[in-house]
């Protein structure tokens, strides 16, 4: 069982076989998705989705969540990476909220902090995005470990307190890092409930206090109790790694008009 869906209610006993059959059978194409193959949505609480995807001549079936975020971070683009196994996804690396046009950029920091998301609608991107070119993303990030739940002035090291809004998030950058992933630390604000509609078990969206937006995160509840964690509660802090994925919700370059009588 992917323990990315344990952030979206889905236990680790839970057969993949049966959530494969149960989207086939009750699921929506997803858009911006490929031609061919399999790219399927499947609600499982208000804005919080189930996806398959199989690309055309590819064995291999991927589950993942998914959440329709509605804020929206403005992004710097430093690298837009399409990787070939997975061709309609994009990996955006960037600087989040940049300095407006016409402000100084600082050389060390043109941000607030550094964020690596997937975007799943990269069909939507042009060719070439030039650097530093501003867009609008909706992404939340789900956990691959949380490594402290608690106080929100015992956890993390002192520098951290003393960056904006008290987040600290930092892209993981290693050769064999999945893509896409952040280590973060950062205060919980607030966390809303809701309920996995196939499976019964609850869901905790946790948002957490960050420069410009709040962000939404999802953890396993499995993973807490086995490491003998808290749940997380307003006013503590969350520490860990989390995959993050997202959307593109503006801020896409024009096209000349004569692309748009030709394409639309």
């Amino acid at each position: 069982m992917d323990f990315l869906l344990e952030c979206i209610g889905f236990d680790p006993m839970t057969e993949p076989e049966e959530l494969l059959r149960r989207i086939r059978a009750e699921g929506e194409p997803v858009a911006w998705r490929g031609p061919g193959g399999e790219h399927l949505r499947l609600d499982v609480a208000p804005n919080i989705e189930l996806r398959l995807d199989r690309d055309e001549g590819e064995e291999l079936v991927t589950l993942l969540p998914f959440y329709a975020e509605r804020t929206r971070l403005r992004i710097g683009a430093s690298e837009v990476r399409v990787i070939p196994d997975s061709p309609f996804d994009a990996l955006l690396t960037g600087w989040v909220a940049p300095p407006a046009p016409g402000m100084p950029v600082p050389w060390s920091a043109p941000g607030a902090y550094l964020l690596a998301t997937w975007l799943t609608d990269a069909r939507r991107l042009p060719r070439r995005l030039r650097r530093g070119h501003v867009l609008a993303v909706s992404a939340a990030g789900f956990a691959l470990d949380v490594t402290f739940v608690g106080p929100n002035d015992q956890g993390p090291r002192p520098e951290v307190l003393m960056q904006p809004r008290g987040a600290w998030i930092q892209p993981l950058g290693g050769p064999q890092d999945p893509g896409g992933c952040s280590e973060l630390s950062a205060r919980i604000e607030e966390v809303r409930h809701t309920t996995n509609r196939l499976t019964g078990r609850p869901i905790d969206i946790v948002t957490v206090d960050a420069p410009e937006r709040r962000l939404s995160l999802f953890v396993s509840p499995w993973q807490l109790e086995q490491d003998r964690l808290p749940q997380p509660r307003p006013g503590y802090r969350i520490e860990g790694t989390f995959l993050f994925t997202g959307r593109i919700a503006g801020g896409l370059p024009r096209k000349p008009k004569a692309a748009r009588r030709n394409f639309g």
